[in-house]
């Protein structure tokens, strides 16, 4: 019996992260662009912006940007990903969903796809993510 061939190059996706942090923010943010240059393949990233908060407003101002990674994981699984991430760095789920936070995760754009309606409702997705589209010349489409 022959086995198929190994996969030399496992598919690989694109992914737009937006990334958000108020509880100490250059910290966390110092952090999980080492955790992803780390274990991910991190092509680009964007330049912190401080923004004010969206929803509950007696919190800190945030720190927003956008990184551009590519992974094997198939999106759930990398979304997961993000998510055990978030807990690595202290995240945690309280009653206020906008509520302060030491990192989000959000994925915006999957293969070039806005996944994330973010995108379109909050200036603090939009702008770093269309600084980083620029930055490396690509674009995304609505899905």
């Amino acid at each position: 019996m022959s086995q198929a061939p190994a996969q030399a190059h496992p598919e690989r996706h694109e992914c737009v992260i937006s990334i958000g942090s108020n509880i100490d923010p250059d910290y966390h943010f110092a952090q999980v662009i080492e955790i992803l240059e780390t274990e991910c393949d991190l092509l680009a990233r964007t330049q912190p912006i401080r923004t004010t908060p969206v929803g509950f407003q007696a919190q800190p101002d945030f720190l927003n940007s956008a990184v551009l990674v590519a992974t094997s994981l198939e999106r759930p699984d990398f979304k997961a990903y993000l998510k055990e991430v978030e807990d690595r760095l202290g995240r945690v789920r309280g009653p206020i969903k906008s509520g302060p936070r030491t990192m989000d995760l959000d994925i915006v754009a999957w293969d070039g796809k806005v996944v994330d309606d973010g995108y379109h409702q909050h200036d603090y997705v939009r702008e770093p993510v269309d600084d980083l589209l620029a930055q490396t010349g690509r674009e995304v489409l609505d899905s």
